[in-house]
């Protein structure tokens, strides 16, 4: 029996996938300060904190063994009065295992490995690991506490088991990545854990970006009554110290929305907060100095460039300007605006010559041939060498600006609008990129408002619409969410009051387009099913979509 309170230190952090030395380093700042501050201090981790989240294929490496076993020892070495918790792989008779150990006075008095292994979305772990099939319960200060590890919280067996072994808290550690709304989930499925067990429950999540995901954060701790008694910020490393036994609030509801009390985020506050953590990590922790993208006077660029500024500071952030004959006064002014707004590096680059260079290349192949789009992706791919090669020259990460929209259907042009290393808006609806824009400036006015009024255009042939030859973007992104993210056929749509003949273009062209994706750059995911590691079709297909 507990006979006073113990200190759980949430340890919301940020690693590095593969730096094993910068995430010991990580864990080792936290124990101490712990062991400094707490007088029972229970440290937890997120899920595989020693080697980051995902590894991926780096777990199939010979070398990573000796490497989590170098730095669990070391770690060993420092804890003390703590007792710590934390995630890493683990092979035990030729098996490897997603586990979490516990850590007190130099050794590891248990182990746990975790039982349910997703293999959907963005999750390959069958690939990697063994599923556990034993309940861990330690006792720690007089209290029995089981351990489980991410998707285990997910499925009542695990809390279940714990339970029948004795524990009376849970501690679950981790690495869930973000999408839209994922918070209220979490807190959902931890109530319901509860109500079937009454065990609370101690939910430690990791933040930050790792190539397409981001990690939000958002650790809490759930009581016995299935009331959120601590929430940790949203996309941001926090330590947080929580007593246990924890008392009973009523002044805090019942698990619902209303739970994230003052960290409750609007959709487009923690989509915006994704993009930004995305864009920055991305690029810090590949070492980038700064990025470069091509700044068009449109929506889409606009927000790609109030998004890096968000990410990186202004002095990190260069915006070209590169006109043609078809680009109009209210884009190189709209431009050159919001660059002045925003205290970025600003260039303007007419690619007129380098145009008429290609075309005069290329006479004699055209001979005899009408214009087409040959000539406007001809003016992307310009724009796409001025880009690639500031890059080459500063080392500056070239930014796209294509949104889900535009990538769903193809119009975006092979080493031309998509030429460089990460796409911001990958993952953002166009509907979206609008109200996103209005957000930004309602945080301070940085994108002139008739970038977000004005109808869209690629502005590569005279008075081009986007709306020429798409549905509005308000029907296609209706089509492209039930198409692509909830599996809807073409009938299907259809049948939900889309006209026919948008329906069947749509889909068409998604279908039709899997190869240019395929050769585009990661983003952002924000969404259950993005265009990336949650969708992989085949290029080669005789697939029919209305059925």
């Amino acid at each position: 029996m507990v006979t006073e309170s113990m200190q759980l230190v949430l340890a919301q952090c940020n690693t590095h996938v593969g730096d094993f030395e910068g995430n010991l380093a990580l864990c080792k700042e936290i124990v101490e300060r712990a062991q400094q501050e707490c007088s029972r201090p229970v440290v937890i981790f997120p899920e595989l904190t020693l080697t980051g989240y995902p590894p991926e294929d780096l777990l199939l490496r010979p070398s990573i063994e000796p490497r989590v076993e170098a730095a669990l020892s070391e770690l060993c070495e420092i804890v003390t009065t703590a007792y710590v918790v934390v995630g890493y792989p683990r092979r035990r008779d030729g098996v490897l295992y997603n586990a979490a150990g516990v850590l007190h006075q130099g050794e590891v008095l248990a182990e746990y490995h975790k039982w349910c292994l997703p293999n959907y979305q963005v999750f390959d772990e069958k690939r990697y690991f063994q599923a556990g099939k034993e309940a861990c319960v330690i006792t720690i200060h007089g209290v029995p506490v089981g351990l489980s590890i991410c998707e285990d919280i997910w499925a009542p067996e695990p809390a279940q088991a714990a339970k029948a072994a004795g524990a009376e808290l849970i501690l679950n550690l981790n690495a869930s990545p973000f999408h839209r709304s994922k918070q209220n989930e979490r807190i959902a499925v931890v109530a319901q854990r509860i109500a079937e067990t009454g065990v609370p429950v101690v939910y430690v999540n990791q933040v930050g970006g790792q190539d397409e995901l981001v990690f939000d954060g958002g650790s809490f701790v759930m009581n016995a009554q299935g009331q959120v008694v601590r929430q940790l910020p949203r996309f941001d490393n926090a330590f947080e110290v929580v007593a246990y036994p924890f008392e009973r609030e009523e002044s805090i509801p019942a698990a619902s929305s209303e739970c994230l009390a003052g960290f409750a985020l609007s959709d487009l506050q923690e989509v915006w907060q994704a993009l930004v953590v995305g864009v920055r990590d991305y690029v810090n922790k590949n070492g980038f100095p700064g990025v470069v993208l091509g700044l068009s006077g449109g929506v889409d660029s606009a927000l790609t460039l109030a998004v890096a500024e968000a990410a990186l500071g202004a002095d990190r952030v260069q915006a070209v300007m590169m006109p043609f004959k078809y680009t109009s006064q209210m884009s190189l002014d709209d431009a050159a605006e919001q660059a002045s707004r925003m205290g970025v590096r600003y260039s303007v680059i007419p690619i007129e010559p380098i145009y008429n260079a290609f075309m005069s290349a290329l006479e004699d192949e055209f001979q005899g041939r009408k214009p087409d789009t040959t000539e406007e992706n001809l003016q992307a791919r310009a724009r796409g060498v001025i880009l690639m090669s500031i890059s080459n020259k500063t080392g500056k990460l070239v930014l796209t600006t294509g949104n889900k929209s535009e990538i769903a259907v193809g119009y975006s042009t092979l080493y031309g609008d998509m030429a460089g290393g990460f796409d911001v808006l990958k993952d953002v609806p166009k509907t979206l990129v609008f109200a996103l824009c209005w957000y930004r400036n309602s945080l301070g006015a940085c994108i002139p408002e008739r970038v977000i009024t004005r109808p869209p255009s690629a502005e590569l042939a005279p008075d081009q619409k986007d709306e020429d030859s798409l549905p509005p973007y308000e029907v296609l992104d209706q089509i492209i969410d039930l198409y692509v993210e909830q599996d809807c056929s073409a009938q299907a749509i259809i049948e939900r009051g889309f006209k026919e003949a948008e329906v069947q273009r749509a889909v068409r062209l998604i279908d039709l387009n899997e190869y240019k994706r395929r050769q585009a750059p990661i983003g952002v995911r924000l969404t259950r099913r993005g265009f990336g590691r949650d969708r992989r079709y085949p290029i080669t297909s005789k697939w029919k979509p209305g059925i």
